[in-house]
């Protein structure tokens, strides 16, 4: 099985567009894979939705997908021009998505799991095992790394929340972080990763897609 994964699209579709014509260039693939933070506040929330439920996608719930589904913006107070655009935002974008759409984000599961072809299990979400909403980053050393697994059981990470695109092998444990997206650091480019999933192993190829 070969896998598309992807992060963080924070409602950029015309990035995610670009994506995955780039990952059809690469050669086919049998699923696609979201790992969270799919739509607030880009600029496209139904386009981005569109696409994902257009490819089957296999997404689990980000931090923003959760605020959608659960904040009223009505009760929000702003004191900043900052939080009053944040605000009219993120009641746009309900407004947009519409109320089956928003719920149907907020009943997304916070970790989802598959089994490869290898007998490994493959787990999927936007931070990490021991907390959804506190991703793993490249810095941190092996200790930082294994709190957040948290005696999961997978053999295999897929994650994002970082932003930052990396790879980390802990002993038996596999970590990808497919990066963002919609926000990537610096703008002008998106992360993507490939997961080649045979029965002696899962190969991993990580790419940009350039924006600009």
């Amino acid at each position: 099985m070969r896998f598309l994964c992807v992060s963080d699209i924070h409602g950029h579709a015309g990035a995610l567009r670009q994506v995955l014509a780039e990952a059809r260039d690469r050669g086919p693939w049998d699923f696609m894979i979201a790992c969270g933070d799919h739509i607030f506040p880009g600029p496209e929330p139904l386009a981005t939705w569109k696409l994902l439920v257009e490819h089957k996608a296999v997404c689990t719930r980000g931090p923003s997908d959760r605020a959608l589904s659960q904040i009223d913006p009505a009760k929000l107070t702003a004191t900043t021009a900052h939080e009053r655009s944040r605000i009219e935002q993120l009641r746009q974008t309900q407004t947009d998505l519409g109320e089956l759409i928003v719920t149907r984000l907020g009943r997304l599961k916070d970790i989802a799991r598959l089994h490869l072809e290898n007998g490994d299990e493959l787990g999927i979400v936007h931070g990490s095992p021991a907390d959804p909403t506190e991703p793993f980053t490249p810095e941190m050393d092996g200790d930082e790394l294994y709190r957040l697994v948290g005696g999961d059981t997978a053999r295999l990470i897929v994650c994002g929340g970082s932003h930052v695109a990396f790879e980390r092998q802990l002993d038996d444990v596999r970590i990808v972080n497919v990066g963002s997206v919609g926000e990537a650091p610096g703008g002008g480019y998106a992360h993507a990763t490939i997961l080649d999933s045979q029965a002696l192993g899962t190969s991993v190829t990580q790419f940009t897609v350039d924006l600009t």
